[in-house]
């Protein structure tokens, strides 16, 4: 073999061996990515359940409404600490189809069972409620994260499908009645 011939393999080798590592990155803090709402999904000692979503146009009572910039997405969860010690839950994230995320509004006024921005659960506990996003009318994927240091937390995605609900507390006119 010539030196010509070893110079070669030897950088073809070199160069797999380097790109090795990488192929993964991108998708090493991740566990699995295609869960659907109501599957359980355990991410590190947490275990979530994305109960439910709505879409609203607005927030609050008659005397005091609270409007979007874009629309309401009010997500519903329930999550679990099956670990041996508290484990604080950040705030979540939503990503479309476009790989744009949008993190989870820390202001829950007008949301009723509002999970919380300071969310500490102890082993054993389980924490439901609703969180919120300000978000433009799409699917989306929810980030669930284990709760781990940032930057090295593992991490799960949940698929929120768009889907159109009728808004409660909101009456639709009806024509009055004719009288013959």
């Amino acid at each position: 073999m010539s030196n010509r011939v070893r110079w070669y393999t030897f950088i073809s080798v070199l160069a797999a061996m380097l790109s090795l590592p990488g192929c993964g990155a991108a998708r090493q803090n991740s566990v699995h990515l295609d869960y659907d709402m109501g599957e359980r999904v355990t991410v590190g000692p947490l275990t979530y359940n994305v109960v439910e979503s709505s879409w609203r146009s607005q927030l609050g009572s008659d005397f005091h409404l609270r409007a979007p910039q874009q629309r309401f997405l009010m997500i519903t969860v329930s999550v679990t600490n099956g670990g041996g010690h508290e484990v604080s839950v950040p705030l979540l994230t939503l990503e479309n189809a476009n790989g744009q995320t949008f993190l989870e509004s820390e202001n829950g006024e007008g949301v009723d069972n509002w999970f919380g921005i300071l969310r500490t659960i102890a082993p054993a506990q389980t924490q439901q409620g609703r969180i919120l996003f300000d978000v433009p009318l799409t699917s989306y994927k929810l980030r669930l994260s284990d709760g781990g240091p940032a930057g090295s937390e593992k991490y799960a995605l949940v698929t929120i499908p768009l889907r159109m609900d009728t808004e409660s507390g909101m009456q639709t006119p009806t024509p009055e009645p004719t009288g013959k």
